[in-house]
């Protein structure tokens, strides 16, 4: 009956799709697979009969880009790839994927499955993954994680459900490569990091998180390329980085970084066309990824370099005639990291909302770097549900009260950064995820 209820659901999807499409009641990221799981609930244990492989990645910064790039690169090797292209993480974005691209009984190649740290132990409930890439941990949306420890034991329990899971680890993240600790797993980590740029390297002014060892000791660095990611070691007992499988060296510009990547006792070479070291680990985690596949060395070169972000990570668009770059911020090492790249002469929205998915503690804010927005040419205007805290938070930062706009309803915040008589000038938007689906849906 459960089947039959499979097949069922498939074709209700379609129908179910085409009216919210028609409705304009959804982006029909989630709400599908949410009608689809409850008229089926195994439904995604159904699904694995018509993937050969599937490649899951989680962590929590990165998770869109880097599955994004990895289903470009096996996209461009001419496979048949399921993917939640829109970064929809949890069970019903999930299941809303597969909903929508499932045709019995067509056989796909690949999926390439972002997830939610606390719902990736769900998700292995009913699908076993062939591969987990894992990006990072950092503090993030402390009223729905709790602590690092709590995230990192989400993650590892879903690792314990699936004993034959191949990992792909960040072997500068020490909490990261903590995972395979007692299991074989593929590590990836960049062996020198150059800055080209000068903001891009310029010291952060949030506060810095001091990390231990397992055993408590306090870690050290032989080298440290933001928060705690680099090279650790612990004094007291044997912990320390891992040796990385696939090695890499980053020379990150102002727009883009090139990187050169040695795996077995092969050396390759690629152009990432976004900004910043944290997509430099994106990109890297997704290469790794593929070579681990086998993906020709041509083919990930081509999709790497001719990858474009999407949905408000490094995303371009232009909004009344201005270059826009549209950025998501929402957590203190992640917001951090982005605002090394802000252009100070770009007209710059900072939108922060609380909502559940962005999580209600705002109290993140305090602990990034917004100093580096002091030296703004031009105005900068707070907007979203929290725009009043946010423009004490920049005031706070050393920007001066004139300077700063609040303008609570997103769409106007965004037509007075791209006035007329502004034309030409650059604008810079800073959502938090909300924020950001929001600005997704207008049209200007």
């Amino acid at each position: 009956m459960s089947k039959v209820k499979f097949y069922i659901s498939l074709v209700l999807a379609r129908f179910v799709y085409l009216a919210i499409r028609l409705l304009s009641k959804s982006s029909g990221t989630s709400f599908v697979g949410m009608v689809v799981l409850r008229l089926c609930p195994n439904f995604l244990t159904y699904c694995q009969k018509y993937v050969k492989k599937t490649i899951t990645v989680t962590g929590t910064n990165g998770k869109t880009t880097t599955s994004g790039i990895l289903a470009h690169i096996l996209e461009e090797d001419k496979n048949n790839v399921i993917h939640n292209l829109k970064g929809a993480n949890m069970l019903t974005g999930v299941a809303n994927a597969f909903a929508l691209n499932l045709k019995p009984p067509k056989i796909f190649e690949y999926a390439v499955i972002e997830s939610d740290e606390a719902y990736l132990t769900k998700l292995y409930d009913y699908y076993c993954a062939d591969y987990l890439v894992v990006t990072n941990l950092f503090r993030d949306q402390l009223d729905r994680y709790g602590e690092l420890s709590t995230t990192a034991s989400f993650i590892q329990n879903a690792i314990d459900k699936n004993k034959e899971l191949n990992l792909i680890l960040n072997a500068d993240d020490p909490l990261v490569a903590n995972f395979g600790k007692n299991r074989e797993a593929i590590y990836y980590g960049f062996e020198d990091v150059e800055f080209i740029s000068d903001k891009h390297n310029s010291s952060s002014l949030a506060p810095s998180e001091v990390f231990n060892c397992v055993c408590g000791e306090e870690l050290k660095y032989g080298k440290q390329f933001f928060a705690q990611e680099g090279h650790y070691y612990c004094d007291k007992c044997s912990y320390k980085r891992p040796e990385p499988n696939i090695k890499a060296y980053a020379k990150v510009y102002d727009n883009y970084t090139d990187l050169s990547v040695a795996f077995g006792n092969n050396n390759y070479e690629f152009r990432v066309n976004l900004v910043g070291l944290y997509n430099a680990y994106n990109a890297l985690g997704a290469i790794s990824a593929a070579l681990v596949n086998e993906i020709p060395y041509k083919k990930i070169k081509e999709a790497v370099e001719s990858y474009t972000s999407i949905f408000g990570r490094t995303e371009r668009r232009v909004i009344n005639g201005h270059n826009t770059l549209i950025q998501l911020i929402k957590n203190p090492t992640g917001a951090s990291e982005v605002l090394k790249t802000v252009d100070l002469n770009s007209n710059i929205i900072v939108a922060i909302n609380d909502n559940y998915a962005d999580g209600r503690d705002i109290s993140w804010l305090w602990d990034s770097d917004f100093e580096r927005l002091k030296d703004a040419k031009n105005l900068v205007i707070t907007s979203g549900i929290r725009a009043k805290d946010m423009a004490v938070r920049l005031k706070y930062a050393g920007i001066p009260q004139e300077k700063i706009i609040v303008e609570e309803n997103i769409k106007r915040a965004i037509e007075l950064a791209s006035k007329a008589e502004n034309n030409g000038e650059s604008i810079t938007i800073l959502p938090s995820y909300t924020a950001l689906l929001e600005i997704t849906k207008m049209k200007f």
